[in-house]
């Protein structure tokens, strides 16, 4: 057992010296934490465990090793995933939700930890791949087949998840590399989505330090997930997050926590101003006690539990090392009332008392029988949650609707160049701007190095000086020629380039602020990137065209952080003095350095 006692941090601008002139500090913040790991018991006796009145627990099987994530077939049978053993157990469960025979392993890759099941599809995921495999009529598994091989370096949180949402597409926790730093890779701490072949792949929601737990809510159709907080801010801090999760939006991480707390360790890059990251952030819903470690989450869709059980979510709580007293080795519930979450309250527990810990909750499905499965993966234990305590409650839609998902990923889809919107409609008759680049000429190839093919580097781009009262410009970059949605493809948008900058030199960097030209901002491109995106074709396809769209403005404009293209429209409106287009065409090469 290790602690760690009271340290102080204190952040400073710079090197203070003494008098009257000492500069005061950025942050001077004193925080009490600890490293404190219970001892490790024997799984408990069942019976000893403290669950909801009406309610029994069992064991569905042991002896299981590392057992993690599960998943439940539409027969009933349980896939269950072993990080440390690299490989995917099949438990054949009869129709009372009992184990028929041993365990036996269908699948086997280095580290394979998230799981799902779709129309007899399943689907796995290790640090850096997802792979799919049809299941077959005895519950094994035809030949995986790699979909995404490319996942961003993992770090300290490699435990991917992925599930497949009503609207058919595929999503994919990518939790962050670290504690709290500004990451390298835009698409560490992320909720990512794909299609089902793994195409398509774009950042769904950022701010996300690790939602390794996430699902939909069967009434509302609404994504939610439960995020780890931040480690050393304090034994009570920061709180587990339970998040309402949507497109494009950003959940706080590493610079604003919980209610949109400032965290006094991490300032945003480009010297943004933290009010307006702040201003871009979407708070939690609820938090539940720090450090209790959330993992795998499921939504309640069965018919066995009593009617007020209905929508509601289970989370398992692995449990703390960064908090005394410990909290978390349990299983919660998520009280939902017309779809909008309540409370968060216990509902197993007891593994956990001044001897020690004896079970580390990961794994949480709902089972065939309508019973609700967790794993404890520190002594290979699936647990099995049934209602004995009189009628149960009418089934739910097993299926969340499509609609909330959908509509969120056809905002801004299907509409034409911006240059062509009512938004961008100019007021006077100022000639158009001219826009060029030293890479290209109108209507020419853009080089391979400014693609995503090769180095990504934004080309260089020059315009000529806007009207009299041009405050500041904006630049929009679009591909109208794809033929999958969404179209058009939004590959970079910037704005309040000061009025005296008429160039901009390659290779920008992909922040929120930039201090070169200083004062630019940028937002997400459609992978949800921010910053320029390179032209990035498929194969087959004639030349794209690139629209560069410039626009000279009569104001600054005050966007949050993480403000995508309709916001930056919508704030353009009434305020467009003149615009200009340079369009370069792009096919993809026949040997690209970049898959």
């Amino acid at each position: 057992m290790k602690h760690i006692d009271a340290f102080a941090l204190f952040l400073t601008a710079g090197l203070c010296c003494a008098g009257a002139d000492a500069a005061a500090p950025v942050a001077d913040v004193q925080v009490t934490g600890h490293v404190f790991q219970p001892a490790a018991l024997p799984p408990p006796d069942p019976a000893e465990l403290k669950v909801a009145a009406g309610f029994a627990v069992e064991v569905l099987a042991r002896d299981l090793g590392n057992a993690r994530m599960l998943a439940v077939a539409d027969n009933g049978n349980v896939y269950v995933t072993r990080r440390d053993s690299g490989d995917v157990l099949l438990l054949r469960v009869d129709g009372a939700g009992r184990l028929q025979g041993q365990p036996q392993q269908v699948a086997s890759r280095p580290g394979v930890h998230g799981i799902a099941i779709h129309k007899q599809r399943i689907y796995l995921a290790t640090a850096k791949e997802i792979y799919a495999a049809d299941i077959r009529p005895d519950g094994g598994l035809a030949e995986l087949q790699m979909l995404v091989h490319d996942l961003p370096d993992a770090g300290q949180h490699n435990n991917r998840t992925l599930r497949v949402g009503p609207d058919e597409m595929l999503y994919i926790s990518v939790g962050s590399t670290c504690n709290e730093c500004n990451e390298s890779n835009p698409e560490n701490a992320t909720l990512l989505r794909t299609r089902l072949d793994g195409t398509g792949r774009a950042i769904f929601a950022s701010g996300l330090r690790n939602t390794i737990g996430f699902d939909w809510q069967p009434q509302t159709g609404e994504l939610w997930g439960m995020d780890h907080g931040i480690d050393w801010l304090g034994d009570d801090t920061q709180p587990e997050e339970l998040n309402r999760i949507e497109r494009g939006k950003r959940y706080g991480w590493p610079f604003f926590y919980a209610d949109n707390q400032e965290n006094p360790h991490q300032k945003p890059p480009g010297k943004l101003p933290p009010a307006a990251w702040k201003a871009g952030s979407t708070p939690m819903v609820l938090g539940y006690t720090a450090h209790a470690a959330p993992m795998q989450m499921a939504f309640y869709t069965a018919a066995q539990f009593p009617a007020e059980y209905q929508g509601d979510a289970f989370v398992a709580m692995r449990g703390s090392w960064n908090r005394k007293p410990a909290s978390g080795y349990e299983v919660v519930r998520i009280d939902f009332d017309q779809g909008r979450p309540r409370a968060i309250a216990s509902f197993v527990s007891g593994f956990l008392s001044e001897r020690g810990q004896s079970a580390r909750p990961a794994g949480l499905a709902v089972a065939g029988d309508g019973s609700l499965l967790f794993s404890d993966d520190a002594n290979g234990v699936i647990y099995r949650v049934r209602y004995t305590g009189g009628a149960p409650g009418a089934k739910t839609a097993a299926a969340a609707p499509a609609g909330p998902m959908q509509e969120q990923a056809g905002r801004g889809a299907d509409v034409p160049l911006a240059q062509a919107r009512a938004e961008t409609a100019q007021s006077g008759d100022a000639p158009a701007l001219q826009v060029k680049s030293a890479a290209f000429g109108d209507g020419q190839p853009i080089p391979l190095k400014h693609s995503a093919y090769d180095q990504g580097a934004s080309f260089p781009l020059s315009w000529s000086a806007g009207p009299a009262g041009t405050r500041s410009y904006a630049i929009i970059l679009e591909d109208p020629d794809v033929t999958r949605p969404p179209k058009p493809v939004i590959h970079w948008i910037a704005w309040n380039i000061p009025a005296d900058v008429s160039a901009l030199r390659e290779g920008l960097p992909p922040q929120d602020r930039l201090t070169d030209p200083d004062g630019l901002r940028q937002g997400p491109n459609t992978p949800g990137r921010t910053g320029y995106y390179g032209p990035r074709p498929p194969a087959g396809d004639t030349p794209h065209r690139y629209h560069t769209q410039v626009f000279a403005l009569d104001r600054m404009l005050d966007l949050p952080a993480g403000a995508d293209r309709e916001a930056l429209l919508a704030a353009m409106r009434g305020h467009v003095l003149a615009k200009g287009v340079l369009v370069g065409t792009f096919a993809r090469p026949a040997e690209p350095k970049r898959p």
